[in-house]
Parts: C-alpha cells; structure tokens; sequence
C-alpha cells in the first residue's frame, strides 16, 4: 500500500496522542488560576498524583529546547520561563495549552539565538530561494517513503537526528526543529522568526520557510539512503 504523502505546509508528523488525562490535569490547573489565592499545600496536594504526567510534558519542552539551544541550563531555564509565564487560563484546551507552550519556547528560543548572533537567523534574498530536491509533498521522488522519515523524527533515541541537525547552519535547524518536531506551521514559524529573530530576520516570509524546509528534508532523506546503502 503506498505510503500517505506528508503534508509539507502544516504539521508535518502526525501529532503525539494527547495524554489521555491530560484534560483532567488542564481542568485541575485551570480551576486552581481562578484569581483566588491558593495555599502552597493544597496546590501542592492538587499535583501530587500528577508527576508522571507533568514530567512527560517536560520531556516533550526539553526534546524541541535541547535541539535548538543544546543540552543543558540553558534549554532547562527556557522550559521553566515558558511554564511559568504561559496563560493556561487563555487556553481553551490542553491541546491549545501544548500548541501555546510550543510557540513561547520557539519565541524564546529565536529570541536567545538572535542574541548569540544577530544575522544568523537572517531572512534569505528573495531571489535566491534554496535549491530543493522536493517538490510539492512528492517524498518518494528521492528514495525515502513517508513512513521513514516519521520512524526517524519521532523516535526517542535520537542521537542521528541530533548529529545530523548539528551540521545545519543556525536558520536551517531552526526551521527544521520547529517545522518537523514541534509540529508549527510555515506561517507560525515565518512570524516567530520576523518577530524574535532580530532585524536582519524581519523579511521572513512562509515561502521562504517552505522553502528553507525542504531543503532541510533534502539532507536528512540524503542521510537516510546512504545509512540504508551502508547496512
């Protein structure tokens, strides 16, 4: 049966099923943000049965964090400014709540590369978009099914993966990280970098970060048939 083409403009993998009570968790979180003042014990007791939970949500922050900046404070700090400061009461649900906390941490991560390096996230030429072995969704035109490539991004144990985003210049990690991991869009990303990324990164369009992603996909499915041809 031949492989479902992977859309290549919204998310890109299918989304990690939601914990299934995660909307019990969103529901206790959200009636402890009514406005009242909370004594630390019982919001303390309140959570207490819920650290499995709480510590996959984590996982999940630090896994997009630590591609981006690297293991380590660094990705650690980004995650803790990311919960304390998102709006869970603006959220209509905790898949909205995950979505949300996605986007802060890619702000905050654009905002610390932007930092390190002001012009590594610049917006490309218009006229000289990345040349691009994809066109449109067709995967199957290099060798690689769809399946492949799910298989190698949602996987734990991502050593390659994270080998492999290592050689990336900095906007095409980004991009990658946040296109294919995180699950934003081209337009979410487009806007994140244009705000966050500094000015040389203002004129970033959705086009561009198309663009720039299937370049990225390129390189990766490059790897993929040569591990495959090497075993």
């Amino acid at each position: 049966m031949p492989s479902k083409p992977l859309s290549l403009e919204n998310s890109f993998l299918p989304e990690e099923p939601l914990h299934p009570r995660g909307a019990a968790l969103f529901a206790q979180v959200s009636d402890m943000l009514d406005g009242r003042p909370n004594d630390a014990s019982v919001v303390e007791e309140g959570l207490s049965g819920w650290e499995g939970l709480l510590e996959k949500v984590g996982s999940e922050l630090y896994r997009i964090a630590s591609m981006l900046l690297g293991e380590g404070e660094e990705s650690v700090g980004l995650i803790e400014n990311v919960v304390t400061n998102l709006d869970l009461t603006a959220c209509h649900d905790h898949a909205d709540a995950r979505h949300q906390a996605r986007l802060a941490l890619a702000a905050g991560a654009i905002g610390v590369l932007a930092k390190r390096d002001p012009a590594a996230l610049a917006a490309p030429p218009e006229e000289s978009g990345p040349v691009s072995c994809i066109e449109d969704d067709d995967l199957d035109s290099v060798g690689v099914t769809p399946a492949e490539l799910e298989q190698m991004l949602a996987s734990h144990d991502d050593r390659r993966l994270r080998d492999w985003l290592e050689g990336l210049s900095g906007t095409l990690r980004v991009i990658f990280v946040l296109r294919a991991v995180a699950g934003l869009s081209s337009a979410e990303v487009a806007g994140l970098l244009a705000e966050h990324g500094g000015t040389a990164a203002q004129d970033w369009t959705s086009d561009a970060v198309r663009s720039t992603f299937r370049q990225g996909l390129c390189g990766l499915t490059s790897q993929l048939i040569h591990a495959s041809v090497a075993s």
